[in-house]
């Protein structure tokens, strides 16, 4: 995969830092993209090589040909489903679906040899936040069996914004606040993102939030404080990424 634009060089950088800075090397990942909406939480199934979803336009022709075949993980994708089920939480399964550009960008950049299996869940199509906050509770024990739950989205992402001058500071005061919800611990960062709208700027930076909430995924699945470990600007706009220990 080709180097990313200039813009995007830090994020880069710091996806391709990031097996280096886990305590071991992932069994699977189970991912959500901010890129599929499901009536249910649905998972990839079939241990095959999922195909790519390029779900974009107007880019480089290379950028079509791009591949990435990770392995998909069966037993994952049926672990997944159980403890969303127990949970409550409405499941279906998807068999044909490829992996949309939320999947195939960072991972290949952060793991090129596509030597991990990988599952991807949808979001809810209500885009309620503290459902996907509850869906991430429901998934933490998979954080103990070796699969890592990542979070693929912008913590700011208003196409419309991107390059505007005028949109520096009030993104940045956003990511401010975003920053400290993500350090509180458990129920306490829950009741923030589940009221995020309630942020300074919350609906200039996020018309519509299907890219904060596989944040809400990650940040469900655990307790502890999180970290702000990444952070840069990127076409005006401060962007950052978190992590959850």
């Amino acid at each position: 995969m080709r180097e990313m634009r200039p813009m995007w060089r830090g994020l880069e950088a710091y996806l391709e830092r990031l097996p280096e800075t886990l305590p071991e090397p992932p069994r699977a990942i189970l991912i959500v993209s901010g890129h599929w909406e499901a009536p249910a939480f649905t998972v990839t199934v079939g241990e095959a090589h999922p195909g790519l979803l390029y779900d974009y336009y107007g880019f480089p022709p290379n950028t079509y040909q791009i591949q990435w075949p990770a392995p998909g993980a069966p037993w994952l994708a049926e672990r997944t489903e159980s403890l969303l089920s127990e949970a409550g939480l409405p499941t279906a399964r998807e068999t044909l679906r490829g992996f949309d550009h939320g999947v195939f960008v960072p991972l290949a950049v952060a793991w090129p040899e596509a030597n991990v299996p990988v599952v991807q869940l949808s979001l809810h199509h209500s885009l309620d936040p503290a459902l996907h906050l509850a869906a991430g509770r429901a998934l933490a024990p998979l954080r103990d069996e070796g699969v890592l739950v990542l979070g693929s989205g912008m913590s700011f992402h208003n196409l419309r914004a991107y390059g505007n001058p005028g949109v520096t500071a009030p993104a940045a005061e956003f990511d401010r606040w975003l920053v400290d919800a993500a350090a509180h611990g458990g129920g306490g960062r829950s009741d923030l993102l589940s009221h995020w709208q309630q942020a300074p700027y919350a609906q200039l930076c996020h018309p519509r939030s299907e890219h904060l909430l596989p944040m809400m995924v990650a940040a469900g699945a655990s307790e502890e404080p999180g970290t702000h470990d990444f952070g840069e600007e990127v076409l005006a706009a401060a962007v950052s990424g978190f992590r959850f220990a």
